[in-house]
């Protein structure tokens, strides 16, 4: 297996090239952005000036970047320390980081703890439909710190706020699929039964269209079939959109643990099938909902669920990946938070054997508590 950081090496371009200069000569500029987007971004981006400029134009295509919570260090004192999250867009073009607008009102979310030395306080969010939604978290003193979701649109590159919930939680089990939002479980401002078994839906992509309508009223949370138990309240939980369920174990890594299974067109809950279960050991994904990848943390082991034969199939195995936080699996590639916060492990899983692993390291100063992988932002500033 080959192992890289990722760099972007310099371009020095004709200081003479003209910023209204033709994308191709002798093509009109829209019959010549069909052409390019057969391209490959970073082939364009390579190039010339005006194709780089093109290629986060808001008109073209978007490749997919990564997305980070980041949360600033111990003995880094950043002048919007006021806000300890904030969020971060990582261009695998250029290889730079670009901070997103905050999101209003100031947050003001509990990371760390006096009394949690060995863990931090869980921060939930999801990836939906080329939008980044926080879902739950935890305020000053331990309670719910979100009593609606923030959504942050990427092609708007705006926050909006979206149904309340009800009933703001932490510690839950958070997911998607098919443009979906799930909530389950977890606690409230204080422990109660009803919240520890409750599951909710928001379909966030149905609410996007009634918003740009504007006349018809956005859609609000919708409550499912209930847990049979309150055992997935103890812990933040992934739930993984998988071909139409949502998959989800109730304790981390490698202790003893059950699994669960949600079927989202019939409501109902059933039990995760032997091999799945046994075989995961560490944060797991979907790709495009079809393949779970996930890291067995104690081994450092990339693994492919193989839902015929119900095994876990070894994709690579590497000491980058012990101890691995989150998993996000998108367009082929699969990217872990590794267990130092500070750097992202990112696994070419489409690519042929050996797989290719490179590294991107988060900026100076900060450690990540949460990734995502979605649409580029657009700018003019290239």
């Amino acid at each position: 297996m080959s192992t890289t950081t990722a760099k972007r090496p310099k371009h020095h371009h004709d200081a003479a090239e003209h910023h209204h200069s033709p994308l191709l000569p002798g093509l009109p500029d829209d019959v010549a952005q069909l052409c390019l987007s057969l391209v490959p971004p970073s082939t364009l981006y390579s190039v010339c000036r005006s194709w780089r400029r093109l290629i986060y134009a808001p008109s073209f295509p978007p490749f997919l970047s990564l997305y980070a919570l980041l949360s600033p260090t111990h003995n880094h004192h950043h002048h919007l320390s006021i806000n300890p999250v904030h969020f971060f867009n990582f261009d695998p073009i250029s290889c730079n980081w670009h901070p997103l607008p905050p999101p209003p009102p100031p947050l003001r979310l509990q990371f760390r703890h006096p009394s949690f030395i060995s863990r931090n306080l869980p921060i939930q969010s999801v990836a939906v439909s080329g939008n980044l939604v926080l879902l739950a978290a935890t305020a000053d003193p331990f309670l719910p710190a979100l009593p609606q979701p923030l959504v942050f649109e990427t092609l708007s590159q705006k926050w909006i706020q979206g149904p309340p919930l009800p009933a703001p939680r932490r510690w839950c089990a958070a997911g998607a699929s098919r443009g979906v939002v799930y909530v389950a479980s977890g606690i409230s401002s204080y422990y109660e039964n009803d919240v520890a078994r409750s599951v909710e839906k928001w379909d966030l992509v149905a609410h996007q269209q009634r918003r740009l309508r504007q006349r018809q009223p956005p859609l609000g949370w919708e409550k499912l079939a209930k847990l049979k138990d309150v055992k997935f309240s103890r812990e933040a939980i992934d739930a993984v959109g998988w071909k139409g369920k949502l998959c989800m174990v109730n304790v981390k890594g490698d202790a003893a643990k059950e699994g669960i299974i949600y079927d989202v067109d019939r409501d109902s809950w059933g039990e995760m099938p032997e091999g799945m279960l046994a075989g995961w050991r560490g944060p797991a994904a979907a790709m495009e909902e079809e393949t779970i990848y996930a890291v067995d943390e104690s081994r450092g082991r990339l693994k492919k669920y193989d839902h015929v034969n119900d095994t876990w199939v070894v994709v690579v195995e590497n000491e980058l990946l012990k101890g691995a936080q989150q998993v996000v699996a998108v367009a082929g590639k699969v990217c872990a938070l590794c267990a130092d916060g500070v750097s992202i492990a990112v696994v070419d899983v489409a690519a042929l054997a050996p797989a290719r692993l490179w590294m991107v390291e988060v900026p100076t100063g900060y450690e990540a508590v949460g990734i995502h992988i979605l649409p580029r932002l657009s700018h003019s500033n290239v």
